[in-house]
C-alpha cells in the first residue's frame, strides 16, 4: 500500500509509502489521498489529521518518469487524469475544514510541497530541505506552487522556481512556507502528544506543536540574506532582462553567486523559464483554484506535447538516460516566442474540459 493510514482515537494519519522512490506520487496516491481526506473531513468522530512521509523524504514529488514511461505508450489521457486527481486534492487541502498537519521531514520537492504547504501546520526539521526543480526536467512547478511561491518575499518565488535552488528548513521558517520547525529527534514525542489529543481546536494543536518547537535561524550563507539581491535580479519584466542583468554583473565582478545563479538558468530549458516566469507573476493575483485551473492548462499543454517534447526530454536526460544533456526544442531564450508562451495559457477548448474544482461547495462565499 503506496498511502498507509494510521489511527489515533481523535485524529487519522496519511503516510506516504514509497520510500524507495523518495515517497514520489502516481495517480493511485493522489487518488487515495482524495478519498481519505474526503471521508475524513465529514467523520464527525475525527477532530484533525496529519500527512507525513516513510524514511528519508516526505515527498519527491511526482513520479515524472511513470508519466515519462506514460507517454512514451501513447497515454496522454492518463497523464491528465493525474494531473487532474493532484489539483484537486491540493485544493482540498487549501480548503480543509479541520486542522490539518504535515510533517515535512526530509526531502519536499515540487509536488510534494504542493500536498503540504497550503495546509493549516507546516512542520520542517533539521534534514528538511525544499525545492521546485521543475523548469530543469522542461516542465513548470505546478500543483499550487504559483499559488505559494507569488506569495513569498520580494521576488523569491521567482528566484526558487527558475532556479530549483534547495531551501532548508530553517530557511522555510524564515519566509513563511513553513509554521514550525524541530529537530528530527522530537518528532516521535510530537506525533505522540498530537494522537493523545480528543479535539479539533486548531489553537490546541497549535499550542502541542509549540512545545516541541525550537527556535531557529538561517545561518550566513541563507538564500534569506540575499533577499535584496534576488529582487534586484528577478523583478524584471523578462527572462531576458533577468539573465542580461546577471551576465552583466558576472562581467563586471566575476561574482561567484550570480554565476551560480545564471549557470542553474542556464542548464534548463528556455521555454520551461517563459512559462514558469509567467504561471508566478499570474499566481500573485489569483486564488488558490484559479492558479490550479491555470497550472491545469499548463500541464495538459506540456504532456499534450502542444509546442514542444521538452518535458520529455528534460526527464530522459535527468531522470531516465542521466547523461544530463537534454537537447531542447528551443535551446535558447530568444528562440521562445510569445505566441508559444501564451499558447500555454489559453483556455483549453471544447473538445478538453477544463479542470473542475468543486469551488461552489467548499468556498460558498467565494
Amino acid at each position: 500500500m503506496q498511502v498507509l493510514v494510521q489511527g489515533r482515537a481523535n485524529s487519522r494519519t496519511a503516510m506516504l509509502n514509497r520510500p524507495s522512490s523518495l515517497n514520489a506520487l502516481t495517480a493511485s496516491m493522489a487518488a487515495r489521498l482524495n478519498r481519505l481526506y474526503e471521508s475524513w473531513e465529514e467523520n464527525s468522530a475525527i477532530g484533525f489529521v496529519m500527512m507525513k512521509g516513510s524514511d528519508k523524504a516526505f515527498c519527491s514529488g511526482t513520479d515524472v518518469v511513470a508519466l515519462y514511461r506514460l507517454l512514451n505508450e501513447g497515454k496522454t489521457e492518463e497523464c491528465k487524469a493525474f494531473f487532474e486527481s493532484l489539483y484537486k486534492f491540493v485544493y482540498v487541502l487549501g480548503t480543509y475544514l479541520k486542522p490539518n498537519v504535515a510533517i515535512m521531514d526530509g526531502i519536499v520537492m515540487g509536488a510534494g510541497a504542493g500536498i503540504s504547504l497550503p495546509g493549516m501546520f507546516r512542520v520542517v526539521t533539521d534534514r528538511t530541505f525544499f525545492s521546485s526543480p521543475e523548469v530543469q526536467i522542461g516542465f513548470h512547478p505546478d500543483a499550487g506552487a504559483s499559488y505559494y511561491l507569488s506569495r513569498l518575499p520580494g521576488y523569491l518565488g521567482e528566484y526558487l522556481a527558475l532556479t530549483g535552488e534547495k531551501l532548508n528548513g530553517a530557511d522555510m521558517m524564515a519566509c513563511g512556507l513553513a509554521t514550525h520547525y524541530s529537530v528530527k529527534e522530537k518528532l516521535p514525542w510530537i506525533e505522540e502528544r498530537l494522537g493523545n489529543l480528543i479535539t479539533d481546536d486548531r489553537s490546541i494543536i497549535e499550542n502541542s506543536l509549540d512545545q516541541y518547537g525550537s527556535l531557529v535561524h538561517p545561518d550566513g550563507r541563507s538564500v534569506v540574506h540575499r533577499l535584496e539581491r534576488i529582487d534586484e535580479y528577478f523583478s524584471y519584466d523578462t527572462m531576458e532582462e533577468i539573465v542580461e542583468a546577471l551576465e552583466t554583473q558576472v562581467a563586471e565582478s566575476n561574482e561567484i553567486w550570480c554565476a551560480t545563479v545564471l549557470n542553474k538558468i542556464k542548464e534548463a530549458s528556455p521555454l520551461s523559464l517563459k512559462v514558469t516566469l509567467q504561471s508566478i507573476r499570474e499566481g500573485r493575483f489569483q486564488t488558490l483554484d484559479q492558479c490550479l485551473a491555470r497550472e491545469y492548462r499548463v500541464s495538459t499543454r506540456w504532456v499534450s506535447q502542444y509546442v514542444s517534447n521538452e518535458f520529455r526530454e528534460g526527464v530522459r536526460a535527468r531522470l531516465v538516460d542521466k547523461d544530463f544533456a537534454p537537447k531542447w526544442d528551443h535551446p535558447k531564450l530568444e528562440d521562445v516566442s510569445d505566441d508559444m508562451v501564451a499558447s500555454f495559457f489559453s483556455p483549453l477548448g471544447e473538445v478538453e474540459p477544463e479542470l473542475n474544482l468543486p469551488v461552489t461547495i467548499r468556498e460558498p462565499d467565494v
